[in-house]
């Protein structure tokens, strides 16, 4: 989606890149070798609908360009939870953004910004950010983003998997079991309505019904950062949610390991940030359980950039588009 600026983009300038998921938007300005010049973030208060939303987006992408001191930038990049279409930049009703449905997010940004933008499945587009800017030295990697919602993307020799519709790499639509929990989607049993972190606490809100000596028991609203402290400190409840968690996403690993065979499996999302709590039992399980040819070829990570990974895809992204104009 681009607008109506003259002439072409200039791809030593910086893009503005701006994340838009269902806990937190987030923007940032992002030189061509990665280095990122400003960083902010948010609520998303996807409850009071996409034109709010929409609105404190634009603020907060105002905010990144004052504070990196940029003159300009040459591009917008533009990472989103999806369904979507990159193309137009439409938004098609992601689970995560409830009322986001036809939501012309692209040209909406393009005339704020007056600059070529582009829009790109949030979790795709990290995947590109990390191949590029991780430090990794890899021509194949997946991304699995394990945050308010789960998805992936993946590059395979350098290229970023699209796909016929444009779609591809819905990891977080694979079934892990076809009669299992109602998913967003529509669907049952996908990997999303298990180890996402709004899953983990649905789960263990569910298990704590039952068991009201639980340390969970006693909070108002469980988040998955309770569930993985409290496993960490011994409450059998949230152990075994955890540990079922853990299971789950390394049978998944498992899974996409075999299927693409890449060199390197990269966790990152808010969930990630209970470090090697969950990074140890999914990089263990992942290589058990694969194809020891799959598995001696590749290894599970976590990703360096925190916060800022999806940032840094949403650039990525402005970058890769822009050169391909």
């Amino acid at each position: 989606m681009s607008s109506h600026h003259p002439g072409p983009p200039d791809p030593g300038q910086p893009v503005l890149a701006l994340d838009v998921g269902g806990t937190k938007l987030a923007a940032g300005v992002v030189s061509p070798d990665g280095t990122v010049r400003s960083f902010c973030q948010i609520e998303t208060a996807v409850g009071e609908g996409p034109a709010a939303v929409l609105k404190r987006l634009l603020e907060l992408g105002e905010q990144a360009l004052a504070d990196s001191g940029s003159a300009g930038v040459a591009a917008v990049g533009v990472g989103c939870g999806g369904p979507l279409d990159p193309r137009t930049g439409v938004i098609l009703g992601p689970p995560g953004l409830p009322g986001w449905d036809e939501v012309p997010l692209g040209r909406f940004v393009a005339e704020h910004f007056d600059v070529p933008t582009y829009v790109e499945n949030d979790a795709t587009a990290a995947a590109l950010g990390e191949y590029r800017w991780g430090g990794w030295e890899v021509r194949s990697l997946v991304y699995l983003t394990v945050s308010t919602g789960f998805g992936g993307g993946v590059v395979a020799d350098g290229k970023l998997f699209r796909g016929a519709a444009d779609q591809g790499g819905e990891l977080g639509h694979v079934v892990v079991d076809w009669q299992g929990r109602q998913c967003g989607c529509g669907a049952r049993g996908c990997a999303e309505a298990y180890v996402s972190g709004t899953a983990i606490a649905r789960r263990a809100a569910e298990a704590v019904a039952d068991r009201p000596e639980s340390s969970l028991a006693t909070l108002t609203a469980i988040t998955a950062k309770d569930v993985a402290e409290q496993a960490l400190a011994g409450d059998p409840v949230a152990r075994a949610v955890w540990d079922e968690t853990t299971a789950m996403l390394g049978r998944m690993v498992a899974v996409l390991i075999n299927v693409c065979e890449p060199e390197l499996v990269v966790l990152g999302g808010g969930v990630t940030r209970a470090g090697a709590q969950l990074l140890d039992p999914v990089r263990e399980a992942a290589l058990r359980q694969a194809m020891p040819p799959a598995a001696a070829a590749c290894d599970v990570v976590l990703s360096r950039h925190g916060d800022v990974v999806g940032v840094l895809g949403a650039a990525a992204i402005g970058y890769q588009r822009m050169g391909e104009r």
